[in-house]
């Protein structure tokens, strides 16, 4: 292992091992990426709203079709090329917790359905769901005791 006298020296090693990153390069794939998973979205819900479902059930089989392409296409481990290219464009909230949700099932899924695919489902998304229900509970509360 080499050494370092001064934190210089090794910043300058550190800086002559790691790539640099091509920042213009993915930010613009993150955002073609995460533009067209949106527009596929929108698509879906104006179909929807062309079919005649009120503006509510439109929302709701939106969300429903992108969680369930992201969840089938992550199955497919394309989501995870994509995501490759994509970076932070993959990762709109909907599409990116369905494979959060997916990826560690189909990891763990050796170790059987109950305590594989089961335990290890919610390792990434049992904090946000913990969160996010008690973020909603109290700012209803909230809501509840101002109004």
């Amino acid at each position: 292992m080499d050494n370092f006298e001064t934190t210089k020296q090794y910043q300058e090693y550190v800086d002559k091992k790691s790539p640099n990153s091509p920042i213009l390069k993915n930010c613009l794939c993150a955002f073609l990426v995460g533009g067209l998973i949106c527009c596929i979205g929108q698509l879906i819900l104006d179909i929807c709203k062309a079919r005649g479902l009120s503006i509510e059930l439109s929302g709701t089989v939106c969300s429903i079709v992108l969680i369930g392409l992201s969840a089938f296409l992550t199955g497919l481990n394309v989501f995870n090329k994509i995501g490759k290219f994509a970076g932070a464009g993959s990762l709109i909230p909907i599409t990116g917790f369905a494979n959060s949700i997916v990826s560690p099932a189909m990891e763990y899924k050796s170790e059987g359905y109950v305590m594989g695919v089961g335990a290890k489902m919610f390792t990434v998304a049992g904090p946000v769901l913990v969160y996010g229900i008690s973020a909603s509970i109290l700012v209803g509360l909230v809501y509840f005791i101002i109004m």
